[in-house]
């Protein structure tokens, strides 16, 4: 009442009405500018944006060439010393490039150094050895999402800035039923009933052991009398790194590893390499990758997406990002791009345009996998323009129940979602044309598919736990899901 006393009733009525168009407009403003923001700029923008800001090295013109370092082309000297001391001049010496002439050259592993572009010209072959001793002493690296201290992988680079490896050469890892492929434990890779293998006590149940315990990277020694392949090309905690033109073929493991590393261009690479985890490309807490002109011809997934291991992801806590994926051709391969299983820090922002998938083994196109042992968020997945033309299972499989080894059942419930395919064409869809499985209590969420036709899938849909598909302009099997 005291308040009337003050204000005559006319003046409260039109405070209160100019109040609520107030709110109103403002909230209206909010609604236009949050409209604004998410359609002014489309996920392909942001793309050509990522790919504007990678910085891609450049180097002195300034040649070292291995021949006046000692290195001998004739496939059994072993030339790892002249290697070695090659990198070390230039690199010492300001940078440039370290030539591998026109041959054939046996080699221990390739350690990189800052400034430093390792070609090969067009008809040089590099052997990597098949004496395993060659590869210590053990170096800081990584297995299946998990570090520790092995043998090194055949090209090494921690630690270093303006790095590359060029020219139309072969990288011949000569892995086989014979060497290091037996590890795997796969009787088809040359293992042999009560051999050694990388799932024996010692190995992976010790080092998954030594991730859950917290114990210190440094303390966890393997190598000798341990059975981890090395990858085959691993910058480590590098900066500016460019891999172009050249080619690789038979890997111990997996082909090319860049972990946590930043501004990664991969170009016009060939890998042709089909034995046990013979993934193409892994980005792993990795951030601002370009992956373009690449065929991937591959043993396992031809691309994926990682990000640590189960406590090993978390402990490192690095979200891989801002990765563009375009214009490649993907053969034989668990699957084309694929984000898992290895995800525990996350993945976000990657675009895939404009590529080729077919082939009778290869079992996905796009896939993305978990557990809740793994856990992860896997958030705005952008995939357009791309051909498929045979695959075995699926076109689109997103599974977080994936299980490997053993119990894969944990308290990291994994959130999937903002996943968005248009203009895609498939011919043979397989066994089924989208394959979702999800949680209950953490149901996939934002599927999207506009301009999605597959043709030949067994069973067009099997959906698990996930929010509804958003179709437009979709067809599987001849039927409209709009």
């Amino acid at each position: 009442m005291k308040f009337l006393k003050h204000y005559s009733i006319s003046f409260i009525l039109a405070l209160f009405v100019v109040t609520i168009f107030s709110c109103k407009n403002t909230a209206k403003e909010n609604q236009n500018d949050s409209d604004v923001a998410e359609n002014s700029v489309s996920p392909w923008d942001n793309a050509d944006e990522i790919i504007r800001n990678i910085v891609v090295p450049e180097f002195r013109d300034k040649t070292f060439n291995v021949e006046d370092y000692g290195a001998v082309a004739d496939g059994t000297t072993n030339n790892s010393k002249a290697f070695a001391d090659a990198i070390a001049a230039c690199s010492e010496d300001g940078g440039g490039k370290v030539l591998v002439p026109k041959g054939q050259y046996l080699t221990g592993p390739i350690h990189l150094k800052s400034n430093v572009n390792f070609h090969l010209e067009e008809g040089t072959e590099i052997l990597f050895s098949t004496n395993h001793d060659d590869y210590l002493p053990v170096v800081h690296t990584s297995y299946e999402g998990m570090e520790l201290m092995n043998y090194s992988p055949l090209i090494y680079a921690y630690q270093q800035k303006n790095i590359a490896v060029t020219g139309k050469g072969t990288f011949n890892g000569q892995a086989g039923n014979n060497n290091w492929w037996p590890w795997s434990g796969k009787d088809t890779y040359g293992y042999k009933e009560g051999a050694v293998k990388q799932h024996d006590d010692r190995n992976l149940p010790r080092l998954s052991q030594m991730v859950e315990d917290g114990v210190a990277v440094e303390e966890r020694v393997f190598g000798t009398g341990h059975q981890f392949r090395p990858t085959f090309f691993q910058p480590f905690d590098c900066e500016n790194v460019l891999i172009k033109d050249v080619k690789f073929v038979n890997a111990p493991f997996w082909v090319m590893h860049p972990i946590k590393s930043t501004n990664v261009t991969v170009d016009g690479v060939t890998v042709e390499s089909h034995g046990p985890n013979n993934d193409g490309c892994n980005p792993e807490y990795s951030k601002n990758v370009h992956i373009k002109n690449c065929i991937f011809d591959t043993g396992d997934d031809c691309i994926a997406i990682k990000s640590g291991r189960d406590n090993d992801g978390r402990r490192v806590g690095i979200n891989s990002e801002n990765i563009v994926i375009e214009d490649c051709i993907m053969k034989d391969g668990h699957g084309g791009v694929v984000m898992g299983s290895e995800i525990s820090g996350g993945v976000s922002n990657v675009y895939v345009r404009n590529c080729k998938m077919s082939s009778p083994n290869l079992d996905r196109a796009i896939r993305i996998k978990t557990n809740t042992r793994r856990g992860g968020t896997i958030e705005n997945i952008f995939v357009k323009n791309v051909e498929v033309g045979q695959v075995k299972e699926a076109f689109l499989k997103i599974n977080t129940h994936y299980a490997i080894y053993d119990n894969q059942e944990g308290e990291h419930m994994p959130v999937i979602r903002n996943i968005y395919l248009e203009d895609i064409n498939v011919e043979d869809g397989g066994e089924y044309g989208i394959l979702i499985k999800g949680r209950e209590a953490s149901p996939v969420q934002n599927v999207n598919l506009t301009n999605v036709h597959i043709k030949n899938a067994k069973t067009p849909l099997k959906v698990e736990f996930s929010e509804p598909i958003n179709f437009k302009n979709t067809t599987i099997n001849g039927k409209s899901y709009d």
